[in-house]
């Protein structure tokens, strides 16, 4: 098994924007975007950032609520983001904020979409129960064909990594990671009909004592490389790769005083694939906090993948 220590990034975040950071994306070479979900313990709003890593920059754009993800759009300066319980259009330049679809997990209280991830002009997304307790949370495919939101499930607590890879067969598999399960698992998808498979567990964590939380494929999607939230302080954290076909741990990227690692991402850089790898506050309490001064921050580390082997992520075709 590899390892690797990776490095924190002094972008200028302030203690909201430390609070609980996610959904770090690649745009370009060296640069990113990732979202503040909440500023704050009782915070009702969150930002979309752009980060520059090689100037070490970061600007920072509010949102009209908790953002759960923001993906770039195909051909235009504006984002696709998950809010509180809509999806809508953000332009950074203007701050204009367009709803297309509302009223999300509208028959159950108290939760906010989640992660997400981009298939052509297609999101598949959950949501997270606030308690992080009660089974109501959804999975939902937005088709973009015909504009349906399609609920997959309504029964999980907090739904979080995914990613889509096409099988031996050319058929989609989606894999999905509801937090509290501790498991990795992957489902047959049909995007047209709407219809998710049985699920099969990729990777079981139940003795571990982190929880898996956002996650990337490796290039050629042989593998997945997933961020784990341990709540309690600890002399580092860490963010794992795992071999999909066997669940064998394959490496570790560890985040110095940082445990709560919350998303991965596979970032382009100066000729390298580097990890950005987002960490939180949130639930610390002051002592765990001074023990572990680096949380909230952002990662950067080496990989061993190939720049040739690596591409960009999808923008939102929508």
């Amino acid at each position: 098994m590899d390892s690797w220590t990776a490095s924190p990034l002094d972008i200028g975040q302030d203690d909201a924007r430390r609070f609980l950071p996610e959904g770090p994306y690649a745009l370009a070479s060296g640069q990113l975007s990732w979202v503040a979900i909440q500023h704050g313990d009782d915070a009702t709003i969150g930002s979309l950032n752009l980060c520059d890593l090689v100037r070490r920059e970061n600007q920072s754009f509010d949102l009209p609520g908790r953002p759960g993800f923001a993906f770039p759009r195909a051909d235009r300066s504006d984002f696709v983001v998950g809010c509180e319980r809509s999806l809508g259009f953000f332009d950074p330049a203007t701050g204009q904020w367009d709803v297309m679809v509302d009223g999300i997990d509208s028959d159950v209280d108290n939760t906010i979409i989640n992660d997400g991830l981009v298939v052509d002009d297609n999101l598949i997304f959950g949501t997270k129960d606030l308690e992080f307790a009660n089974r109501k949370a959804g999975l939902y495919l937005y088709r973009g064909r015909d504009g349906q939101l399609v609920r997959l499930r309504d029964d999980q607590v907090c739904s979080n990594g995914k990613a889509v890879y096409a099988g031996q067969d050319g058929s989609l598999r989606l894999i999905d990671i509801d937090s509290p399960t501790r498991q990795i698992v992957g489902y047959p998808i049909d995007i047209d009909t709407a219809i998710l498979g049985d699920p099969e567990v990729l990777v079981d964590l139940n003795d571990d004592p982190a929880v898996p939380d956002g996650a990337v494929l490796t290039p050629g999607a042989s593998g997945i490389i997933v961020s784990m939230y341990l709540p309690k302080a600890a002399e580092y954290g860490e963010t794992r790769w795992y071999d999909l076909e066997s669940g064998a741990l394959r490496g570790v990227w560890r985040t110095p005083q940082a445990p709560q690692n919350t998303c991965p991402a596979l970032v382009p850089m100066e000729g390298d694939v580097m990890l950005v790898i987002t960490t939180a506050v949130e639930n610390m309490s002051p002592e765990d906090f001074a023990a572990c001064p680096n949380s909230g921050l952002l990662f950067v580390a080496p990989t061993p993948f190939k720049a040739s082997d690596y591409r960009l992520p999808p923008r939102f075709q929508g």
